[in-house]
């Protein structure tokens, strides 16, 4: 089985922890997501099955929606509910100051990673060492935050807001740095992710109705097919002659392909099909004015 099923995590349950038990339901060996849920948070989580698991690279850096509710006056060691409190107090805010907050945090903005997270340092995770007692100096990172809304306002000290971003923002720390900013702290107090690239919160599927499907063998109505996640790159189709050379992993030139686009850029990422039937993802290169396409990861092999 190959493809992609858009799983709705629970609260309560670690990443991990969905891919072991989507492998279990489907019978894969191999299965991974693409984006990592904190265990207190819900949503969308694209999992990854057989041969799909070599498209991840190309997909973990999907742009993402999340909706979050902070609440204001509270300050924890993890940014969350789920820390150890380190400041309370009067939280009350209005829905006006919110709103002026978050135009602040839009753009470009940089982020240190929370202790309480899986980046790692010397081998070890930051939340192993954090949970050992220790802090360590982290580098700020660069993050995009392309939407920053307030869906609604709950008096007096609670406010929901929507989120669009990039790769690698962490909404706890948003959500502290906004508190920060107001002056009387603030935590992620829940947190929903809606969308990941084109995969979105209203097609996600439950474990129990993907048990359901193994059980009636309709599982593959949840199964969406490798190249749906990269449907975003532009399309290129090759001759017949020519998919031995793309199997071998050799470079395509102009007198191998069928059909390509206009305008393509040296550096952009294509998907290469041979008549329907996708065969991998290509790089573009020049050699003056002719186009030359590099296989970057094979998925179709004859056998």
């Amino acid at each position: 089985m190959d493809g992609i099923i858009n799983i709705l995590k629970p609260v309560g349950l670690t990443s991990y922890q969905m891919v072991h038990k989507v492998k279990r339901i489907t019978g894969s060996r191999k299965a991974g997501h693409t984006g990592t849920l904190d265990p207190g948070a819900a949503g969308v989580l694209p999992v990854c099955i057989g041969n799909a698991t070599k498209i991840a690279g190309f997909i973990s850096d999907f742009d993402k929606s999340y909706r979050a509710e902070i609440t204001f006056g509270l300050v924890t060691d993890t940014q969350d509910l789920y820390g150890r409190v380190l400041k309370k107090g009067d939280g009350s805010v209005s829905a006006s100051e919110i709103e002026k907050l978050l135009e602040e945090f839009k753009g470009t903005v940089s982020q240190i990673p929370p202790m309480f997270s899986a980046v790692r340092h010397k081998g070890k995770r930051l939340y192993q060492l954090a949970r050992e007692g220790k802090e360590i100096y982290r580098d700020p990172r660069q993050v995009s935050i392309y939407g920053l809304k307030l869906v609604d306002f709950i008096s007096p000290n609670k406010a929901l807001i929507d989120i669009e971003c990039s790769k690698g923002t962490y909404i706890r720390t948003l959500c502290h740095d906004i508190g920060a900013r107001s002056g009387c702290g603030a935590v992620m107090s829940f947190l929903v992710r809606i969308r990941s690239g084109p995969f979105e919160l209203k097609d996600a599927v439950t474990i129990e109705e993907l048990e359901e499907a193994a059980d009636s063998k309709t599982i593959e109505n949840y199964l969406y097919p490798i190249d749906y996640s990269i449907k975003h790159l532009e399309k290129i189709r090759i001759n017949e002659k020519a998919l031995k050379y793309a199997q071998n992993g050799n470079p395509l030139y102009s007198h191998n392909l069928a059909y390509i686009p206009r305008n393509l850029e040296a550096g952009q990422l294509v998907r290469i099909y041979c008549r329907d039937r996708f065969i991998a993802v290509g790089e573009v290169y020049k050699n003056n004015d002719e186009i030359i396409i590099g296989i970057k990861k094979l998925f179709y092999q004859r056998h």
